[in-house]
């Protein structure tokens, strides 16, 4: 009786010892020490538990017994953490996307919920964190003087509205979509317009200075008598825009796309054109004194009248 006793002691100490037992785990060159149970108890139904089954052959290398699988081993650790606290990591959103692909990978059915979980909320808390809706802008507007200064408007459809003489200066109008919008005269003063849309949108004699409008589509926008003073236009799109007597000094066009644009009688002296693509734009009586041109496309450009006194070509 007393070794009946001892016999299933021991053999339920062995299956504790089992499934405590330290794993070794070579996930892509990156190497990973866990416990059986880390491995199998949360999600029982994983591709990793039925690794570790024993139904299925593994593949140990010759490192002191490490069992390889051919993935990234970049995230890891955030699998294991989950697996033994079930909490989900703050991450960003294109680690997020990683993530999810080696959950899927490994079948962890759990953690792919949990990240689309919070990938939903954040996306909701983005929503949340813009301080007013496209309808709160319509009922605004019909008042006879707007002013949006500071208000954070980020990733609104504020597309064929009118809002003329609205003022928007130090705002942040991120994403923005002012698509066709009657915008004349509005201020945009100092304002976060980083890759907004104003694709066709009328602009005539708004104030742009010192905005950040880098990456911002102004395709086909008639802006003409803007002020666009020390304004960033890094890799902005004016394809076909009206630019005469436009007010670019000292503006960054790094990389920008001007080509076919109406630049006649523009004033862009001190402005950077590094990279700018200027092919077929109309530059006649514009002026250009001292601008490096050297780096400028300007193929096809009309440059008849315009003051390129000291430009450098």
């Amino acid at each position: 009786m007393g070794r009946k006793r001892l016999e299933g002691r021991n053999e339920g100490s062995m299956a504790e010892s089992s499934s405590c037992s330290m794993v070794r785990l070579n996930i892509g060159g990156k190497k990973f020490c866990t416990t059986l149970d880390t491995l199998t108890q949360r999600e029982p139904d994983s591709m990793l538990a039925a690794m570790f089954s024993g139904r299925h052959t593994i593949c140990h290398d010759s490192d002191k017994g490490y069992v390889f699988v051919d993935r990234d081993g970049k995230h890891f650790r955030h699998i294991l953490n989950w697996l033994r606290d079930g909490v989900i990591p703050p991450l960003k959103d294109s680690e997020y996307a990683q993530l999810l692909r080696e959950a899927e990978y490994y079948q962890l059915l759990g953690l792919v919920d949990g990240i689309k979980a919070a990938l939903s909320k954040r996306k909701e808390d983005e929503e949340l964190g813009t301080e007013l809706t496209r309808i709160d802008i319509i009922k605004c507007i019909q008042s006879d003087r707007v002013r949006f200064r500071g208000i954070n408007l980020s990733g609104l459809d504020l597309s064929k509205l009118d809002l003329s003489y609205v003022d928007f200066s130090y705002a942040c109008l991120k994403t923005v979509f002012f698509s066709r919008a009657n915008l004349q005269c509005a201020k945009f003063r100092d304002v976060d317009a980083e890759a907004s849309i104003f694709h066709n949108a009328t602009l005539r004699e708004c104030e742009f200075t010192g905005a950040n409008l880098r990456g911002a589509v102004l395709a086909g926008a008639n802006l003409q008598s803007a002020n666009l003073q020390d304004a960033c236009l890094i890799g902005c799109s004016f394809c076909g825009a009206d630019l005469r007597s436009a007010h670019l000094q000292t503006a960054d066009l790094t990389n920008a796309n001007l080509e076919g644009a109406n630049l006649e009688g523009a004033n862009l002296k001190g402005a950077k054109l590094t990279n700018a693509n200027l092919k077929g734009a109309n530059l006649q009586r514009a002026y250009l004194r001292h601008v490096n041109l050297r780096d400028t496309h300007l193929e096809g450009a009309k440059l008849d009248g315009a003051n390129l006194l000291g430009a450098i070509r």
